[in-house]
């Protein structure tokens, strides 16, 4: 066979490069302090390094990398909302995304507060049965409320105020509702005692409409509607583009999360009181802009439990998803909300995007790099695949969190495991004694200590 001229100028190219690339590895090596360009040592490091890998290993993917990669990547390119575009409402949506509107439209997100005139289907109890504090059906401008528990609202002026007296869903019993004026919220100290005196304006609205207006107390509608998460749509409703719109899955992972943290979390207004009056939720924040501009977050104190927090520092109640997850590792790899959830509307439990007991298994199982790190997943749980303690969920979002009513919890979003010892040191409920209802700590530690598949040290004193 002849070999052309071209092929041996070729050969030797390869060769002299390859020659070259041997020395430049050996001059200069792979510092870390080494500041790489974008093709050179780059590059040669690169192919090293993928030669060293078996072709099979290249199919597999770290879908938590992937996740914290591409939250990289969005974060080069910041979305920012038109400063021309206004309010419209979300029936202005309606004509382009029918299916998402209709979805969006049963869930709670668009249904927190409720007019009784127009829904007259609202309220759930007889309000002839209240003897805790007696009003009727013509006082209630607005109920809120329809899974745990069902308050009641009346306008007196351009105010709303809350009722004395509340629906515990799940036991079917009236009970007092009256936030305690010491030992609770921190906005409490700044309003006297009396329900007819703390409006919710302040306390409640800006999370329970869109663009709410502290000064005419106007919104632009009530609920949680589309532009509470995409900003204002009159541009993009006008001339629908994906250049004149906010999305949160576009975004970096900070600014995604914090489209639901703006109300998800206990915090408190940055800058203090606001025109002299305590807000509970981040005056001035709207999607697009930075959050922790606007709002701080509330402090705990570790090993101390109180209203807010355990003493792990674990959120204590209800509607503190944010504080729990920005401790998490899910939000330091660039996991978001919207990862697990779709605010849109789903037929799973609080809007998953899948049943929880699939939706983990996305980015974890056995063949996951992510974990766990067994053959299968009975030999991490240790409980039968398919029972309620083979569920991940079981043990990494325990629901421990109050609702404000006597036996309604919702999942801690910390995804730590809490441990037998951390109940006897702490006084914290562990998911492990809160089903077997019937055991003890130290029957619980001594089962995880006999776990080969999990470190002591971890699990067990």
């Amino acid at each position: 066979m002849k070999i052309t001229k071209a092929a041996v100028i070729a050969c030797v190219s390869c060769l002299a490069v390859g020659a070259l690339s041997a020395a430049v590895i050996e001059w200069h090596g792979f510092r870390a302090s080494s500041s790489p360009n974008a093709f050179g040592t780059t590059t040669i490091a690169s192919s090293v390094r993928d030669s060293a890998i078996p072709p099979v290993e290249h199919r597999h993917v770290n879908t938590v990398a992937v996740l914290h990669s591409d939250a990289t990547q969005k974060a080069a390119v910041p979305q920012q909302a038109s400063s021309a575009a206004h309010y419209v409402g979300s029936e202005s949506c309606q004509k382009c995304h029918a299916a998402i509107y209709e979805r969006w439209k049963k869930t709670p997100m668009a249904n927190v507060v409720r007019d009784p005139k127009t829904h007259p289907d609202a309220i759930i109890p007889d309000l002839n049965t209240n003897d805790i504090a007696r009003f009727t059906v013509d006082q209630v401008a607005f109920v809120y409320g329809s899974k745990w528990k069902q308050r009641y609202f009346t306008k007196i002026g351009d105010d709303y105020y809350p009722l004395p007296a509340q629906w515990d869903i799940g036991n079917k019993k009236w009970m007092k509702y009256h936030v305690p004026d010491t030992g609770a919220d921190w906005w409490t100290a700044f309003y006297p005692s009396d329900n007819m005196q703390r409006p919710t304006g302040p306390t409640c609205d800006g999370c329970h409409s869109v663009n709410y207006d502290i000064h005419t107390k106007q919104v632009t509608e009530w609920n949680v509607g589309c532009e509470r998460c995409h900003g204002p749509g009159s541009e993009h409703a006008a001339h629908p583009t994906r250049t004149n719109i906010l999305n949160p899955s576009g975004m970096d992972a900070v600014a995604s999360n914090d489209t639901c943290i703006q109300c998800h979390s206990q915090g408190q207004p940055r800058n203090g009181l606001i025109e002299g009056k305590a807000y509970d939720w981040p005056v001035g924040y709207r999607v697009g802009l930075h959050l922790a501009d606007f709002w701080k977050l509330e402090d705990g104190t570790l090993g101390q439990t109180d209203f807010l927090h355990f003493a792990d520092g674990t959120a204590h109640k209800n509607r503190m998803q944010g504080n729990d997850f920005v401790q998490s590792v899910m939000y330091r790899h660039g996991v978001t909300c919207a990862s697990c959830h779709d605010v849109h509307g789903t037929d799973n439990e609080a809007q998953l995007r899948k049943p929880a007991d699939k939706l983990c298994l996305d980015c974890h199982g056995p063949t996951s790099p992510n974990g766990p790190y067994t053959a299968t997943l009975e030999e991490h749980t240790h409980h039968k695949d398919g029972s309620p303690g083979s569920q991940c969920v079981a043990c990494h979002m325990p629901r421990i969190e109050t609702q404000g009513v006597p036996g309604s919890f919702v999942s801690s979003h910390t995804f730590r495991f809490i441990t037998p010892a951390m109940t006897d040191k702490y006084k914290m409920p562990n998911p492990c004694t809160s089903c077997h209802t019937d055991k003890s700590t130290a029957w619980a530690s001594k089962e995880l200590s006999s776990w080969k598949t999990t470190s002591p040290w971890r699990v067990a004193p």
